[in-house]
């Protein structure tokens, strides 16, 4: 069950935090992963994680806000592997500040990598996917573009308009076999949360009804389950794995 056998998966930011995790368990299941981010030394340690382990990997480095970047990524893992049928949108970035205080290159960067770049890569894998009519598209957006929050107006923005990217992607590509989900990770125990003052984290985990932070290993099984074979009639959701703080 959940077997990605033979499958071949591109995830981006993938060098750390939930990005790594969810590379790690990808190859577990059996698909070859391609890494990408921008940080190539981090991305070789991963792959060296997944080859110790007995899987395969592939390193690209790669600015996802950069469209040509991204097709000459595609390309290479198509050309490589001669298919491509996972992708996994999952980096992300913050710039936090109230929006009185905003400049406007701080409103842009998220909305650049977080959302743009996601499009870039949809945009660069739908052709070989449609081809081979089969593919599962997963966006990792956030709580936050769900409910909003203070200081995060750029962020929330970008991880919301990730929400109406998959539905609207999902509706474009369902007749050719292709699925569209998207996650949305709560407040899970990464470097972007780990500056968090004590007391604000407190208070988080208050907000929280399992009582306590998420990991990465929280979010890596249900990356897993919609790349699967048997979330195939499942399309166009957001599935929140957040310890039930929206609900």
């Amino acid at each position: 069950m959940f077997s990605l056998d033979d499958k071949i998966a591109i995830v981006t930011g993938a060098s750390r935090g939930i990005g790594r995790d969810i590379s790690l368990g990808l190859a577990r299941a059996g698909a070859t992963v391609t890494l990408v981010s921008r940080t190539e030394a981090a991305l070789q340690t991963v792959k060296s994680e997944i080859e110790q382990a007995g899987g395969n990997a592939l390193v690209c480095p790669c600015d996802i806000a950069d469209a040509e970047g991204v097709k000459a990524v595609a390309k290479q893992v198509t050309d490589t592997y001669g298919g491509l049928h996972i992708l996994v949108n999952n980096a992300g970035m913050t710039r936090d500040n109230l929006i009185m205080r905003m400049s406007t290159d701080d409103w842009e960067a998220p909305i650049r990598t977080n959302l743009t770049g996601a499009f870039n890569f949809i945009k660069a894998v739908t052709r070989p996917m449609m081809k081979q009519r089969w593919g599962r598209i997963i966006n990792i957006t956030s709580v936050v573009g769900v409910t909003g929050n203070a200081g995060q107006a750029n962020y929330a923005a970008s991880k919301a308009g990730l929400i109406g990217l998959t539905k609207s992607t999902a509706k474009e590509l369902a007749s050719r076999g292709i699925t569209v989900n998207a996650i949305g990770p709560g407040y899970v125990a990464t470097d972007m949360t780990a500056d968090l003052p004590e007391e604000v984290t407190t208070k988080l985990v208050e907000s929280i009804p399992l009582g306590r932070l998420g990991e990465p290993e929280d979010i890596t099984p249900a990356v897993v389950f919609l790349a699967s074979d048997e979330a195939s009639y499942i399309t166009g959701q957001t599935l929140l794995v957040d310890g039930g703080m929206v609900m």
